[in-house]
């Protein structure tokens, strides 16, 4: 492939690919807000409706390692253009879906062609900015990363509230055909060198089954009860043997499908580790935060967006510095301070209490903008660093899907800590509430005003509130040291970070 080949325009070619990857983000939470307004149409229950984000989910998990090898088979121009335009296809059919089993069937559509979307952007603006600029496109994309899915709950909210749900599938498709039209038209020339790789079948249906049973686990079992339920104790089984079996036949294949040995490269192998508990930790906060918010200090879904959305203020402005100076820095110092500031956020949402106002929340979400704003073009940078140009696909593929896997982990691992945490403070606050207990007692009489029923009610549901609190600040504590950890962990890589593309850089 050759390092001349740019794009008559470089602006308008960077706005599609742009384009495409802040649709295709987006969709992974724009939907999570109008599910009780879709299960209330489709006449289903709100348990079943979160099938439209599991099976989004499930089937992105699955395209975005084969990556790499849908690359070597057709290009990644076409496989861009193709990918983008059928994810506008899929758009529209999940926009006049009439049944919940229809629109879930093509909620997984759509997470397949997603796939190799946000790989291919990122390997294709490598490739045709100079080297001095590759960090400029990577930050780009990187605050695309953070903005959408802020940017998701709060128009998937206004536009179920002010159209119909419909709309929040509907607008994906004038954006998808003008971002792979303008994409098509500006990569015309670009030289691309494809094979007919072998497919791995055995390769192929244990990522299907493994991948595909672990997301079910993940996203499912915080409602199913976890281990006490059949299904959940099922498909954790089929999950492990399939993740195994997959493991070991990549690792001995000579052509597998995803290609586990680019782990072999240190830089990738500890920049994915830090990309992936990095992002992990960082979705389990947009996940804790709003929530919290609705469900203890009694926010309105549309209030706990505003109050979350300060986040995306500084990533926003700082992108085109971070972009400009960071080669003048040593990447492992930014990525460290974006640590710091992460964890240092965590450390101060771990002080949170029931009655605190809302600028208190937005002012921690924006210093935390600080730490996003530095966290993932560093890491971007330095995992990328020591893959050889033909690498850069499928190591961003597979880097991406284990970030995404990471992501539900972290969700199902904090709401459970967080539901089965508060459980234990309810019990331990509720010790000391005895008919034997003369000040319990005489709190009671004044709650109640004498109807005990009602004190009874009101002192279990201040009980729950408590409970749920001091539950929300210990996760946050542990999700402090987890970014004070992974200081350590970004020092084992080793500079020069320079991501490469094109043949002069093979030699390495």
């Amino acid at each position: 492939m050759s390092t001349e080949f740019r794009p008559p325009n470089l602006a308008l070619s960077t706005v599609g690919l742009s384009l495409a990857t802040f649709m295709q983000v987006l969709d992974t939470t724009i939907a999570n807000v109008s599910l009780p307004t879709i299960a209330g149409n489709l006449g289903v229950s709100s348990n079943q409706s979160t099938w439209v984000i599991t099976s989004f989910a499930v089937s992105n998990a699955i395209a975005l390692p084969l990556t790499g090898f849908l690359t070597r088979r057709f290009g990644e121009t076409k496989l861009f253009v193709w990918a983008t335009l059928l994810f506008s296809l899929a758009s529209f059919l999940c926009g006049v879906a009439q049944s919940m089993g229809m629109l879930i069937l093509f909620r997984a559509l759509q997470g397949a062609v997603a796939g190799p979307m946000y790989p291919i952007t990122q390997s294709l603006l490598i490739s045709i900015y100079p080297p001095a600029k590759r960090g400029m496109a990577l930050a780009l994309l990187a605050m695309v990363t953070v903005v959408a899915p802020i940017a998701g709950p709060i128009l998937g909210g206004w536009i179920t509230d002010n159209y119909a749900w419909p709309w929040i599938f509907f607008i994906n498709v004038p954006i998808g055909i003008f971002a792979s039209f303008v994409v098509a038209n500006q990569m015309k020339g670009r030289p691309e060198v494809t094979e007919r790789p072998k497919v791995d079948y055995v390769g192929l249906i244990t990522l299907i089954i493994g991948v595909g049973a672990l997301q079910v686990v993940l996203d499912k079992g915080n409602d199913e009860d976890w281990f006490n339920s059949t299904f959940i104790v099922i498909t954790a089984i089929v999950a492990a043997v399939g993740l195994i079996v997959f493991l070991i036949w990549e690792l001995t294949d000579k052509e597998p499908i995803v290609d586990l040995k680019l782990f072999r490269h240190r830089n990738f192998a500890m920049g994915t580790l830090c990309l992936v508990l990095a992002y992990a930790a960082f979705f389990a906060i947009g996940l804790l935060v709003p929530q919290w918010l609705q469900r203890n200090v009694g926010y309105t879904s549309t209030w706990a967006g505003f109050a979350a959305a300060p986040l995306g203020i500084l990533p926003v402005i700082l992108t085109p510095f971070v972009g400009r100076y960071a080669h003048k820095f040593d990447l492992r110092l930014l990525a460290s301070g974006a640590f710091i500031v992460m964890g240092a956020t965590c450390f101060m949402r771990s002080e949170f209490y029931l009655q605190i106002d809302f600028y208190s929340v937005a002012m921690v979400q924006l210093i935390q903008g600080l730490g996003v704003a530095l966290f993932f073009m560093p890491v971007l940078t330095i995992l990328l660093s020591d893959l050889q140009p033909r690498e850069i696909a499928s190591g961003s593929g597979l880097a991406t899907f284990l970030r995404t896997l990471g992501g539900s982990f972290a969700a199902s691992i904090t709401t459970f800590m967080w539901d089965h945490r508060a459980i234990v403070h309810h019990e331990r606050l509720a010790e000391n509430i005895t008919p034997f207990d003369p000040t319990a007692q005489q709190a009671l009489e004044q709650i109640g005003h004498g109807d005990s029923q009602y004190a009874a009610a009101a002192v279990n549901q201040m009980i729950t509130q408590q409970g749920y609190q001091i539950a929300f600040n210990e996760v946050f504590h542990v999700l402090g040291y987890v970014f004070v950890a992974l200081i350590l962990v970004v020092w084992l890589a080793k500079p020069p970070f320079a991501a490469k593309a094109g043949p002069a850089a093979a030699g390495h």
